[in-house]
């Protein structure tokens, strides 16, 4: 029952002046022919009627995209973690509300049209000068690959709010999607905008596409004497240790040798593309100091071999 009532108020508050507004002007529009008055009074009460019409059909649309997005925000929380559900709804109610606002401006065009003298001057205008119905054709042309872009985006996402990316060789998270532009802050607290069509045109990587888990890696160059099998015991007691680590994916391999040294790979796995930062700083610090501390001599070295007792002629060197 209180459930009922609090949805009733939420609707009544919301909805209920612009439907009431909305099914008086209908009303009033199907008695209209009804009235016997002189011609031109009946064009005036009728221009005015379809402006109110309008206006309050705008305003209804306004409503309800405002009342969505509150009902909606209270469902999720994008602070989460787990918030690839809460960036979705966000994503598509930001742009949904762009939407309405140029549904608004083209609204307000209309009334505009209504007027005569208006449309007279805007008829005359492209008449005298063909250009500018070129141009108008281009920035119309534009205009609607930016909203077929922004449409695009709400619902097939590519990208949401608070995603993490990589655009333009910079590591950051969706902080703002428009119908034209997308804000994108950098992990220096810079801005990247970049036009919406960048994300339908360009190739970019997203980290949290299908969910915010990644691998982190970290690579330790050792010497041929070093122990393998005891860096690797310590690596997964670091990893074990952290609060940083998932408790999914951990591994340190020998990925390549050259003729110096051996590559070591460390792979471990975190909750997302933050964490994972912190963990392959956390595991670096950690192995180096092992190293230094245990295993001295396994630190990479420059191997030389100097025959002094020869001649000069006969001295070779070998790095």
């Amino acid at each position: 029952m209180e459930k009922n009532v609090k949805l009733g108020r939420f609707l009544l508050r919301h909805y209920g002046y612009p439907v009431l507004a909305c099914a008086v002007l209908l009303a009033v529009s199907a008695v209209v022919p009804l009235i016997k008055a002189p011609p031109h009074i009946t064009d005036l009460f009728r221009h005015v009627l379809g402006i109110c019409i309008i206006c309050a059909v705008s305003w209804l649309c306004v409503r309800l995209v405002t009342g969505l997005e509150e009902f909606l925000l209270k469902q999720y929380n994008i602070e989460a973690e787990d918030n690839l559900s809460a960036r979705k709804m966000y994503t598509q109610l930001r742009i949904v509300k762009r939407i309405v606002t140029v549904i608004i401006i083209i609204g307000f065009a209309a009334i505009l049209m209504t007027f005569e003298n208006v449309r007279q001057l805007g008829t005359s205008l492209l008449a005298s000068a063909g250009i500018a119905g070129i141009i108008i054709g281009f920035a119309a042309q534009r205009s609607l690959a930016t909203l077929f872009a922004g449409l695009q985006i709400a619902f097939t996402q590519p990208i949401r709010i608070d995603d993490v990316v990589i655009v333009e060789n910079e590591w950051g998270r969706i902080e703002k999607i428009t119908l034209t532009y997308v804000v994108v802050r950098i992990w220096d607290l810079r801005r990247l905008v970049l036009p919406i069509t960048y994300f339908t045109e360009n190739p970019f990587q997203n980290w949290t596409r299908i969910t915010s888990d990644i691998l982190g890696t970290v690579f330790i160059y050792v010497d041929y004497t070093a122990s393998v099998q005891k860096i690797r015991d310590n690596f997964f007691e670091i990893v074990e240790q952290s609060k940083l680590w998932d408790g999914k994916v951990r591994n340190l391999q020998v990925t390549n040798t050259t003729e110096r040294t051996m590559e070591l790979r460390a792979l471990m796995s975190a909750r997302d593309a933050s964490a994972a930062w912190d963990l392959r700083c956390e595991v670096r610090e950690k192995l180096i100091d092992f190293i230094q501390q245990n295993y001295p001599d396994a630190l990479p070295k420059v191997r030389g071999e100097f025959l002094g007792d020869k001649p000069a002629s006969q001295r070779t060197e070998r790095m």
